[in-house]
């Protein structure tokens, strides 16, 4: 009987090891070594600027992003495809439009139309009665699979991201531990209707900003824990550099003030579990084999900063508190307060403008 049991267990044992070891995945990881994340202290040092937040609940789930008309009213999408819109005051939220889809980035054009970063349906205008476009859904041939975030230049152009080519957002666990460069950033213009690729090779392309002087446009890279200037001005335009690197979280939107400073959105704190697994591609097949619950996961934090021109941190705002306003998405500055978004709320959050330190 125990001969039984041993060998019944040794067949289970054997199994287990095979399949964890070779059973096939959907993903194909490379090779990379984050550099060491840094502490909270100093300019990132921990503090609870962002327990003031109050939420303004919407009948839906995680608005992504926080956007506003020329009257001011407040404008958020669901994980449903819903367009919400509150009164200027953040009172009575009401459905303004459908787009069937997952909108994720919002910001009005110059024209009055909300301009959407569909993650299912692609890049979308939506005329003030709520009569939804399509603008874009592909670019040099290849489709959009997660189109997030965007801005709108003095001149119309409309830039945005594709965070990969290759997983939709259902999926971003599996872009993130694969680490493959599969995003791309974009611009189309309005006037030709032409989708123009700038930049491929993006690791998770994310968060979008034109700078106040519309020389160059931040990109978030959410895999790499960094955000990329490309610029649209002067001896370096058409390139790109970094203008922060080694953030000590995971950006996700980043947004101008438009006179002195970007406002990026920390969705989670780095995981150091995830930094590990990185330079490891066998483990990181393993742990894709593993339970849900065995793998990293976002954690319950709040966490934005705002920067310079120049890429220094001048405002570090976070909540580490189990009641906090979690995963934020997107910091919106508005007229003397900032209004979030999240991932992880069924509202979107607001607070006065913290005064500078």
């Amino acid at each position: 009987m125990k001969q039984t049991i041993l060998r019944a267990l040794i067949v289970v044992v054997v199994l287990l090891l095979g399949y964890l070891l070779f059973w096939p995945v959907r993903i194909d990881p490379v090779t990379w070594t984050p550099p060491t994340a840094p502490e909270l202290s100093g300019v990132y040092a921990q503090n609870s600027e962002l327990s003031k937040i109050e939420r303004l609940p919407i009948d839906g789930n995680k608005p992504e992003d926080v956007a506003f008309d020329a009257e001011g009213r407040i404008y958020c999408g669901d994980d449903t495809g819903h367009i919400f819109r509150f009164k200027a005051d953040g009172t009575k939220p009401e459905l303004f439009a459908e787009t069937k889809g997952r909108p994720l980035g919002l910001i009005f054009d110059h024209a009055g139309n909300l301009i959407v970063a569909d993650a299912v349906v692609g890049l979308i205008s939506i005329a003030p009665d709520g009569k939804p476009t399509v603008l874009a859904n592909e670019a040099g041939g290849v489709p959009f699979r997660c189109t997030n975030d965007l801005d709108v230049a003095e001149d119309g152009t409309i830039y945005f991201t594709d965070a990969s080519s290759k997983f939709p957002l259902t999926d971003l666990k599996a872009d993130l531990l694969e680490h493959q460069p599969h995003g791309r950033f974009l611009a189309y213009d309005p006037r030709t209707k032409q989708t123009k690729i700038l930049l491929n090779d993006l690791y998770f392309a994310n968060g979008v900003a034109v700078s106040p002087d519309q020389s160059f446009v931040l990109v978030n890279e959410t895999g790499t824990y960094r955000i990329r200037r490309y610029w649209l001005k002067g001896e370096q335009a058409g390139r790109s550099d970094i203008f922060i690197d080694n953030l000590p979280g995971f950006p996700d939107g980043v947004s101008s003030n438009g006179k002195d400073m970007f406002w990026v959105a920390l969705v989670n704190r780095r995981d150091p579990g995830l930094d590990w697994l990185l330079p490891h591609p066998l483990l990181r097949k393993i742990v894709w084999r593993l339970p849900s619950f065995l793998q990293p996961d976002i954690k319950r934090y709040a966490f934005a900063l705002g920067l310079d021109l120049n890429g220094k941190v001048v405002r570090n705002l976070q909540d580490p508190s189990p009641q906090c306003f979690t995963q934020i998405a997107n910091v919106v500055e508005h007229k003397g307060k900032l209004y979030f978004g999240s991932i992880g709320e069924r509202a979107i959050g607001r607070m006065p403008l913290p005064e500078m330190k």
